[in-house]
């Protein structure tokens, strides 16, 4: 059955069945998490009351969901069952009974540790493990409909940082600009916007950092990364502005993060290793002498969550394959001074990366 956005559940949850059977998994439990919605279309609450799938191996899976959390799934009769539990029933009793004679099960690797440590408790005869590995697989190469969703997001992508390009930046704040960059994230197409980075003059060696009260000055180089969702599909993205002409340093630095952003690009390939393409990047900015400043991995991947499988990381030996989409973002932090990061979201394609993000990667001089 499909549901609006076009998405089949009931063949996606054949094929995890399919993944089940070949690892020996007897029952699959998701909650919280990417993962539930991916196989049914329902997105748990991230609450006290328990939300959970359970799923085995034959017959119709079934969702234990709060009584007043009912009313928001959608029905699918054929893909699943609900089970409305009401305020005096114990949820947990409810899924270890659906369990059924399960001796292995998998759970989602977002589930509550306490959720886990009752079904233990309640079933000490059943083996857990992680379900993650079980259902990135399924979800690690992306369809068309999904390709097309990160596609969209990616474009309304762009049209922010087009407009920020024209942005006035000296005067304002860190927090200022970002509150103004999450709003556009909306009016450009996005459902809702899930983040917003800037990071400004020193503050910008800092990949993570959080926009504060910092104001924004003549001679400040700036980071924005923001990303938002488009029928619960990400986009992530991340450019580089500068208040004002650069120094000598700051372009010498910008232009290495371009070639090795470039030459990342081009070392994608079905077949070719994961941890292939952050060696591609991090080669040319270790070869510029700034190795020791380019402290994260090259990239991740992108879909129902922002950061998924796969791992574009040294020790990855993934072999990249048709549909898998991830961000290519090497970066270049120099304590006390500046940062800097260039980020596009990539598909593999038959014959190489696909960019999902089209904005101009070129350092933006503003005012």
């Amino acid at each position: 059955m499909s549901d609006p956005n076009g998405f089949d559940h009931l063949d996606r949850l054949v094929r995890v069945r399919v993944a089940m059977s070949e690892n020996d998994i007897d029952a699959l439990l998701l909650s919280v998490g990417a993962d539930l919605p991916y196989l049914t279309g329902y997105e748990a609450m991230p609450l006290e009351r328990l939300t959970m799938a359970v799923i085995r191996r034959h017959g119709e899976p079934v969702l234990v969901v709060p009584e007043l959390e009912a009313p928001r799934v959608e029905r699918k009769p054929g893909v699943f069952s609900v089970r409305a539990w009401g305020e005096t029933e114990d949820p947990l009793r409810i899924v270890a009974d659906a369990m059924g004679e399960a001796r292995r099960a998998a759970i989602g690797e977002a589930t509550w540790s306490r959720f886990l440590l009752a079904l233990q408790t309640l079933r000490p005869e059943v083996e857990f493990e992680t379900a993650g590995p079980l259902v990135a697989s399924l979800r690690v190469c992306k369809d068309p409909r999904e390709i097309e969703l990160l596609r969209r997001a990616g474009a309304a992508a762009d049209r922010v940082v087009e407009r920020l390009r024209d942005e006035p930046f000296g005067g304002r704040s860190e927090r200022e600009l970002a509150q103004a960059t999450a709003a556009m994230t909306v009016e450009e197409g996005h459902d809702s916007a899930a983040f917003t980075i800037v990071a400004a003059g020193p503050n910008g060696a800092s990949p993570h950092h959080e926009a504060g009260d910092r104001v924004i000055e003549a001679g400040d180089a700036v980071i924005i990364d923001f990303g938002g969702r488009v029928g619960s599909y990400c986009s992530d993205t991340t450019r580089c502005f500068h208040v004002g002409p650069p120094t000598a340093a700051y372009a010498e630095a910008y232009e290495v993060l371009g070639i090795a952003q470039q030459a990342a690009v081009e070392a994608v390939l079905p077949g070719i290793e994961a941890q292939a393409i952050d060696r591609a990047a991090r080669r040319v900015i270790s070869d510029a002498g700034y190795g020791d400043f380019f402290i994260h991995r090259t990239g991740h991947g992108i879909g129902l969550d922002l950061h998924e499988e796969p791992y574009i990381v040294e020790g990855n030996d993934l072999a990249l394959a048709e549909g898998m989409t991830f961000s290519i973002e090497p970066g270049i932090y120099i304590p006390g001074e500046f940062g800097m990061r260039i980020e596009d979201i990539v598909v593999v394609g038959a014959g190489g990366a696909v960019r999902l993000n089209r904005s101009s990667r070129d350092l933006a001089i503003v005012e």
